[in-house]
């Protein structure tokens, strides 16, 4: 898979999650079929800022806000998600599991 190619279906996957909601980065490396790309996934997003891309939705596979550092301010992430009603506790949200988006599931 290209590389650009692939940076772009992580963009399309990551505009479908919805406000209020997060996924992970292998979530959606599992989805786009590259399992082993979680890492590539974070790559991608970490140069999404030049697109309108909510990569604030997408954090590690325990809900840790992990790519905090690219969003310029560090608690931006963070502001981000509670925005949207996420509740963040010590750089983790809390409920990960019940707020949770799975590419794999929701988009059939």
């Amino acid at each position: 898979m290209e590389k650009s190619s692939f940076f772009q279906d992580v963009y399309d996957v990551v505009k479908l999650i919805p406000p209020g909601r997060a996924t992970s980065y292998g979530a959606i490396a599992h989805y786009l079929g590259t399992k082993s790309s979680a890492r590539m996934v974070g790559w991608a997003l970490n140069s999404s800022y030049v697109q309108d891309i909510p990569a604030h939705r997408v954090v590690n596979r325990k809900g840790v806000l992990t790519g905090k550092v690219y969003f310029g301010d560090s608690d931006r992430m963070q502001k981000l998600l509670e925005a949207e009603g996420v509740k963040i506790k010590d750089n983790q949200i809390e409920n990960f599991d019940q707020i949770f988006w799975d590419p794999s599931k929701e988009l059939l």
